[in-house]
């Protein structure tokens, strides 16, 4: 089983057994598959966030619930994703967003893992004609509850409950991707984009195992993640994991769903 982040030098030597996925993927206008056309890794594939990795957004589920397990067994296939498959995923952020597609593999027991430092740590050679691979077969295989925590036990839990997005925003500063500002009484924020050095590389361990331990995360601890919308926050639990914390678990309707429902309290400050 692969580790939840590898390096660029690993993918180098493995490039032609693995299958590569592009997940870049903007909030301000840019377009993921801009980015893919313009150059990407070699035989990378493009994987959409809303699209492929997401039901359609609401009200009453966020604006990134997971898909039905058929529905994304279904855009695996459409990417030349098997069953048997290890998957290689990238982006440009940190792997905040690679990590969404990383984590949805991984709990369903499939190999997958973040390319550690994103597009920026790979030095070779890059293309622009899209790769596209024969249709797989990926099974489809039920989310597993045990991973996953929903609106009304995040209200009652007692896990510790980390709040993924930027200290401002957990704080209470109004952002146009939140419904109002603030966070789930009782969160504790932790940005998972400041898991990543300014090179875009994982912190060293001892490092992040000390960022974990400023909000009462040690090992065996029972974590429940989330972020605005239940993408970034798998980067969070994969950090764990990678840091030997634990798999925690994710809350997929994240700030979006809590604070779509106006009878759901909100707390803001630091």
């Amino acid at each position: 089983m692969l580790p939840p982040f590898i390096s660029a030098a690993a993918l180098a030597r493995h490039l032609g057994q693995v299958v590569v996925c592009d997940v870049r993927d903007h909030r301000d206008g840019r377009t993921g598959r801009a980015a893919y056309d313009a150059g990407h890794i070699p035989t990378a594939v493009r994987i959409e966030v809303d699209r492929d990795l997401s039901a359609p957004a609401s009200v009453a589920d966020g604006r990134h619930p997971l898909p039905a397990p058929k529905a994304f067994a279904a855009a695996m296939a459409a990417a030349g994703i098997g069953d048997d498959d290890a998957v290689i995923a990238y982006d440009d952020e940190g792997g905040v967003m690679a990590a969404r597609l990383v984590w949805m593999l991984r709990v369903t027991g499939h190999d997958a893992a973040v390319l550690d430092g994103g597009i920026q740590a790979w030095t070779g050679p890059l293309q622009t004609r899209e790769r596209r691979r024969p249709t797989a077969r990926f099974a489809a295989r039920a989310w597993p509850e045990h991973m996953l925590a929903g609106i009304d036990e995040v209200a009652a839990t007692g896990d510790v409950l980390l709040d993924g997005r930027q200290a401002e925003r957990f704080a209470g500063a109004p952002h146009e991707l939140d419904p109002r500002p603030g966070h789930i009484p009782g969160a504790r924020g932790l940005p998972t984009r400041e898991h990543v050095g300014e090179d875009g590389t994982l912190l060293a361990r001892d490092e992040l195992r000390r960022r974990f331990a400023a909000v009462g995360v040690q090992r065996g601890t029972h974590v429940v993640s989330y972020c605005g919308s239940g993408v970034t926050a798998c980067h969070q639990l994969l950090v764990l994991e990678h840091a030997g914390l634990g798999p925690g678990r994710l809350y997929p309707g994240s700030w979006s769903q809590w604070a779509g429902d106006p009878a759901r309290p909100a707390e803001t400050g630091a």
